[in-house]
């Protein structure tokens, strides 16, 4: 049965790569341009948050692009159920419209997160999870805002029992830069701000200083320091052998990426 479905998952990442460098060679004459990535990284890390509990993550994703301007995309991980109780993965599915005008470019689109089997532990409420973003570009400086449609990732009255309401409206606002400054490395930097709606205490800031280096043949590695000022005891988990982890603390994040 192992070897059985290793060949099946095998064929299947054979097939994808196919598919996505048959894409590739047919692009110029087609207005439609596909690629996909795939990335082992030393822990998932959202917005300064670890959800993998500082273990490794396996990343990947597809995205379409039309010469319109029309984007959509899909992107998935692995995630730990301590983090987000029960939940088996993590499932992105997001378009929108990204345009360049000059050294300017903009980008707005809709991105839902969904958590398989992801539910809060005594509750029905799941992480799942709809924003709608909208971000600017200058050259290597990008500002970009999102806002939740839905609560944010389950927060409300039948998960916290607190009175405090729903928390749809909670947004994020960060602030990017990514510079070259020899051909092949860019400087990172990254600092941003979540504000949770109705639950103030849960709101943070966020950042982010690091490196990549590109490489021929779709590769790139990468190094970066993230710290936040989440409060380390409502950020701090514990898994059922009383494991703990403060997923707000500083860390650092490596990653070996591959974009085809």
């Amino acid at each position: 049965m192992t070897s059985t479905k290793h060949n099946v998952v095998t064929a299947l990442i054979a097939s994808l790569l196919a598919a996505a460098s048959g894409a590739h060679a047919q692009e110029a004459s087609s207005p439609y341009t596909v690629s996909a990535n795939v990335g082992l990284f030393s822990q998932y890390v959202f917005r300064g948050i670890s959800y993998t509990q500082e273990k490794p993550a396996v990343q990947g994703g597809f995205d379409l692009a039309h010469e319109s301007g029309l984007y959509a995309g899909i992107w998935g991980t692995n995630v730990s159920d301590t983090a987000l109780n029960n939940a088996v993965g993590e499932i992105d599915v997001y378009g929108g419209y990204a345009k360049s005008i000059g050294d300017f470019s903009y980008d707005v689109g809709l991105l839902q997160f969904t958590f398989p089997g992801g539910e809060i532990n005594g509750t029905n409420e799941k992480y799942n999870t709809l924003e709608i973003y909208a971000g600017v570009t200058w050259k290597f400086l990008n500002v970009k805002y999102s806002q939740t449609l839905t609560d944010y990732f389950g927060f409300n009255d039948k998960s916290f029992g607190l009175g405090q309401g729903d928390s749809d409206g909670s947004h994020y606002i960060e602030g990017n830069l990514a510079y070259e400054f020899i051909p092949g490395w860019k400087a990172l930097a990254h600092v941003g701000r979540q504000h949770v709606r109705n639950y103030g205490d849960y709101s943070f800031t966020d950042w982010k200083l690091g490196v990549t280096k590109d490489f021929d043949g779709g590769w790139q590695l990468g190094v970066a320091w993230i710290d936040t000022s989440a409060d380390s005891e409502l950020y701090t988990l514990c898994d059922g052998n009383s494991r703990c982890k403060d997923t707000g603390a500083s860390k650092w994040l490596l990653h070996l990426k591959r974009t085809f």
